[in-house]
């Protein structure tokens, strides 16, 4: 099985929709952010007061690319990975990528509850998540191979939805491969 790594926004439930699909696969899940607070000792805020956001992607990027390397796993990326060009590289060429979608208003609803996230803690959290949105809207969308709205969703749903994807894109690279051994499988992103 090739290894899944989970992107999309903060609130979108990369973690918790992760969680749940690695118990689904049989295979071990990690949560980058999780990961770089367990390297360094403290949490996210704090490396971002010590350190910027600047400091914070140049941890964040060593990880990722540890993590990546892993085999069979399910991995649930921090909102801001993908906007450095390696993170991209890595997460496009070493497994299967899923983009977990979400409405802003479920988005600012969900980031409410948790005041642990430091480009939300200065000014309207709601302008800062559409503002943050158009950034990284884009990149998710060229980045992923599998597209998901978590938006009004339970997470089984959602996990049973990222399953049936999975199999459609396996049975889309099996026969792509069958038919030229030699081309790269890299199925257009998928809607739901």
């Amino acid at each position: 099985m090739a290894s899944i790594f989970l992107i999309g926004p903060m609130g979108a439930g990369k973690t918790t929709v992760g969680r749940q699909l690695a118990r689904r696969l049989g295979c071990a899940f990690f949560d980058s952010d999780r990961e770089i607070e367990s390297a360094c000792g403290v949490d996210i805020p704090t490396i971002f007061d010590f350190e910027g956001e600047a400091g914070f992607r140049c941890r964040e990027e060593r990880m990722i690319d540890l993590l990546t390397n892993k085999p069979n796993i399910v991995l649930a990326t921090g909102g801001g990975a993908v906007l450095r060009e390696q993170n991209r590289t890595n997460l496009k060429t070493r497994g299967v990528v899923v983009f977990l979608d979400v409405e802003l208003d479920v988005q600012v609803e969900r980031t409410s509850r948790n005041n642990s996230r430091p480009l939300l803690q200065q000014g309207d959290a709601r302008a800062t998540l559409m503002e943050i949105s158009k950034q990284r809207g884009p990149i998710y969308n060229e980045l992923a191979h599998v597209r998901i709205s978590t938006s009004n969703q339970r997470h089984q749903r959602v996990v049973d939805k990222i399953c049936r994807q999975l199999r459609n894109f396996k049975d889309v690279s099996r026969n792509t491969a069958t038919e030229n051994p030699s081309s790269t499988n890299n199925p257009p992103p998928s809607t739901n």
